[in-house]
């Protein structure tokens, strides 16, 4: 018979208790937009915030909106009027959101001001300004505009949704016309620097689509006597949802390939238009367009594709940008000449970017060079554009080393790329798997094999991110160097089974997704269950990207009805809503958003005071549990351990950056008691790991009872 409390609680999560998991996105959206706002924040790290956080809408849109619509589409009843009261909720949130973005970028631009920096508009140019922007147009900008002159009746184009476009309302004698020219972004500098204005100090910039506002006649270079022309912004999103069938076969690449084509020609699913763009052209624009009830139509400003303010160039003075944080080199590897001699010494444990990932590269060129090493293994999900990786990897064939590289095809926007990495890996002589249909390969993993003695020896990284070097020096993650050789048997187990789908291994050590990660994980947490219950101290604190599950979420609330204490930090989505009275009390939950995103998974279980320390790739997401290969890792070096525990307690105190994740989800910061030292965490973090010394605590918050005030190892 069903457990009473289980019914009980599936019976009100969809109701009262799970947060839909798009709204609680927006909330994460809007804790990078408080960045944006918070005056503590370096100036140009704040106009950066601005760009991440229109990057982040433009995917929310291609990905989860698109998601609902199709919903919408799908579904009868009850549920399909639940999909679009969300659609509903969500166009409310997004448009509330506008409204403070552009609060912010109009303080933005008066505080650049301030500081010597200009950001004008075509109308602001002094007589030689407008000679050099004419100047610029005609030999930069004018090769790279196609204009489309949109006459009644025929097809709109396919245009790229990637793009800026500016709909020109021209008059013509007597005639009005149309045109769209696309903005050339992807080729030339958004920003674009001219001289300053004689009696003022400073740096000015201005916008390339007010370059080619200020030139509109030359557009169509004679071709169209115009009398008035008016240039208005505009943007659009498609869904980013791709179909393949299911056979992995060799031409797996041009199913992709073709994939990507359809997804370019893919439905709308919103609109980003200046305010001030005339009623008719909207009309004629959307119409074309082919927009619908369900459609997103967002009234913006002047500006569209702010997600370019992620590149604004660095100018002004040192205090307006991010004081640098050198890497902190660890004496455990450099002491010693060879890397291997180290792991095998001791387990390395790394955070980046606190750490420098230079030293899986060092792992990865030595290996290749090291006569010893036969084989190395590789998931690649997402790659920097010019890889290090890639190149000890080609360097490795080269050296006669067998090499196998899983490359994940399906990492959403990074397909095409993938595509060509493929492509390139195959031609130097690696061995490339596309993994397993209707499975992505999610995991971060490296095994080397390598002979010592009479034997083969293996050598395992397990991480929380991907194996990239540029986005390694802004997401927080975790990395596992080992020779624990229990370890390394399952690494190989885990290439086994995605090389020879057939082999399903029976792991030692390690969780695998799709067939234990869950099982394991509610193992984990039924057993602090049993623990309270029985009258022992219990608690966990799980720290992950996103909780949406709805499993886990009910398995949660369970051990919160049983008195188990839960400390949750999660950076994006939270569906769980925490201090609900009788079924949440026992859970906390916040979020930091900083300088670096917070990426990694790290889940610690209190287990009658014998901690499990576990990390890996799995966010508590039903696609990561059920339809991804990802790897969790359990973490048995006492130094590993501590690290671990003294960051995410750092992190659970922060009160400066950390959010309450309550049942509102709408960011409150964690208030700073009278006298209490103020906790940055991811700076004290820097400062832990650099010197070993961790900050004073609040004695209020002291209720951990994991907690382990040790020094690590090698700081």
């Amino acid at each position: 018979m069903p457990n009473p409390i289980k019914v009980r609680l599936a019976d009100l999560l969809d109701h009262d208790l799970f947060m839909p998991r798009e709204l609680s996105w927006l909330s994460f959206n809007a804790r990078v937009l408080q960045e944006a706002a918070d005056t503590s924040v370096p100036l140009i790290e704040r106009l950066r915030f601005l760009g991440i956080y229109s990057k982040n809408v433009d995917e929310f849109f291609r990905v989860r909106v698109a998601e609902v619509r199709r919903l919408i589409a799908v579904s009868s009843g009850d549920n399909r009027q639940q999909a679009k009261e969300l659609l509903v909720a969500i166009q409310k949130r997004v448009a509330e959101l506008q409204k403070e973005f552009d609060r912010i970028y109009a303080d933005l631009l008066r505080s650049l001001q301030k500081r010597g920096i200009y950001l004008i508009t075509e109308e602001q140019l002094e007589e030689g300004q407008a000679r050099f922007v004419q100047e610029y147009f005609t030999q930069t900008v004018l090769p790279q505009l196609e204009p489309i002159l949109l006459t009644e009746g025929t097809a709109i184009p396919p245009l790229n949704e990637e793009s800026l476009y500016l709909a020109i309302d021209i008059k013509s004698r007597s005639e009005r016309h149309l045109a769209v020219v696309d903005v050339p972004t992807d080729r030339l500098d958004r920003f674009v620097e001219i001289p300053r204005k004689k009696a003022k100090r400073g740096r000015v910039f201005i916008v390339l689509e007010d370059i080619i506002r200020a030139c509109l006649p030359q557009v169509f270079r004679g071709v169209l006597p115009i009398d008035i022309a008016k240039a208005y912004c505009f943007k659009f999103t498609r869904d980013a949802e791709l179909e393949i069938d299911a056979g992995i076969t060799q031409s797996l690449i041009d199913k992709m390939a073709s994939s990507l084509k359809r997804r370019r020609m893919a439905e709308t699913v919103r609109m980003v238009y200046d305010v001030k763009m005339p009623q008719r052209i909207l009309d004629q624009l959307t119409g074309r367009f082919g927009f619908g009830k369900y459609d997103s139509m967002i009234a913006g400003g002047r500006y569209h594709n702010s997600k370019d303010f992620i590149d604004f160039p660095n100018v002004g003075a040192k205090h307006l940008f991010a004081k640098p944080m050198p890497p902190i080199r660890l004496p455990q590897l450099d002491a010693r000449d060879c890397i291997f001699d180290a792991v095998r010494e001791k387990d390395v444990f790394l955070y980046y970017p606190y750490h420098p990932f230079d030293y899986v590269v060092d792992l990865l060129k030595t290996a290749a060079l090291d006569p010893h090493v036969s084989k190395i293994s590789i998931c690649l999900y997402r790659v920097a554009r010019d890889s290090r990786v890639i190149d000890a990897l080609v360097n490795a064939v080269q050296n006669g080393k067998k090499v196998l590289a899983v490359v994940e095809l399906a990492a959403r926007f990074d397909e095409e790329a993938n595509i060509n990495w493929a492509q390139s890996l195959t031609e130097n002589g690696i061995q490339v798997l596309f993994g397993i249909p209707g499975l992505k390969v999610h995991s971060k993993l490296l095994l080397i094999e390598r002979k010592e003695g009479n034997s083969a020896r293996y050598y395992s990284y397990v991480g929380t991110g991907n194996f990239n070097e540029k986005t390694a020096r802004r997401y927080t993650d975790f990395g596992l160097m080992t020779h624990d050789q229990n370890m390394g048997k399952d690494v190989q187990g885990v290439f086994d089974f995605l090389q020879y789908t057939y082999k399903q291994p029976q792991y030692r050590l390690l969780m695998v997704s799709p067939y234990s990660v869950r099982s394991g994980l509610l193992e984990l947490i039924e057993q602090e269950i049993s623990n309270a219950r029985s009258g022992y101290r219990a608690s966990m604190t799980l720290k992950c990207n996103s909780l949406v599950d709805k499993q886990i979420v009910t398995k949660l609330y369970e051990a919160s009805q049983a008195g188990v204490e839960v400390r949750l930090i999660v950076r994006g989505m939270c569906s769980l809503l925490p201090g609900v009275k009788g079924i949440s009390e026992n859970i906390q939950a916040v979020s930091i958003v900083d300088r670096f995103l917070e990426h990694p998974r790290a889940y610690i279980f209190y287990n009658r005071g014998s901690p499990k320390y576990l990390i890996g790739s799995a966010d508590l997401m039903t696609r990561n549990l059920d339809y991804r290969v990802e790897v969790l890792c359990p973490i048995f070096d006492e130094d590993a351990q501590r690290v671990i525990q003294d960051t995410l307690d750092q992190q659970w105190h922060d009160n400066e950056k950390a959010r309450v994740l309550d049942q509102s989800q709408r960011n409150r910061y964690i208030k700073r008691r009278k006298k209490a030292a103020r906790i940055r965490s991811q700076n004290t973090i820097y400062r832990y790991l650099s010197t070993g010394k961790l900050p004073r605590y609040p004695k209020s918050r002291m209720n951990d009872p994991a907690r382990r005030r040790r020094k690590p190892r090698n700081p």
